[in-house]
């Protein structure tokens, strides 16, 4: 093997003789899986549109959230599991907030609890910027701080065993 000087951001770079043996190449190492349910999180941020609203008043209704809640919690399944398995339940639901068309949603999901097969998860939905707040500006919008809960919620989903890739695999 011959190693050649590269002046530019790279130290060296290293090179083979066309009649020499392959070195072989490391192999990547399989990343270890979280245990922990904590170290599963996921945070969606999107706009509420036209389309979004519902009701009178450009209000959005709550099955948005709730539709946002199922996008977060299947990506907290691929994370543990490597499969977007199902979502069994609601065990817990309280719409704060009103949401309105034109307002922007942080949503925080995190796994509390692994079983063998099931995953206990909350979701919480805020409102990061309230759009539409003055009625002659309708452009004119404002960063909440500290951001609004609109929705919480707590669930369970579940990863049949011959689909876990991940943590149980």
């Amino acid at each position: 093997m011959t190693q050649e000087n590269n002046h530019s951001s790279e130290a060296a770079i290293t090179s083979q003789a066309p009649n020499a043996a392959p070195q072989p190449q490391p192999q990547p190492q399989p990343q270890p899986q979280p245990t922990e349910a904590s170290h599963y999180e996921s945070r969606l941020r999107l706009r509420m549109g036209e389309h979004d609203a519902h009701y009178g008043g450009r209000l959005v209704d709550g099955a948005r959230m709730l539709g946002l809640f199922g996008d977060a919690a299947t990506e907290l399944l691929i994370q543990a599991d490597g499969d977007e398995g199902l979502f069994v339940a609601y065990d817990k639901v309280e719409f704060r907030a009103p949401v309105y068309a034109g307002d922007y949603i942080e949503v925080r999901a995190s796994i509390t609890k692994l079983g063998n097969t099931s995953r206990k998860m909350q979701f919480t939905a805020y409102k990061v910027i309230e759009a539409n707040i003055d009625e002659n500006v309708p452009s004119a919008a404002r960063v909440l701080d500290p951001p609004t809960v609109v929705t919480y919620a707590t669930g369970t989903c579940v990863v049949p065993k011959d689909r876990q890739q991940g943590r149980n695999a």
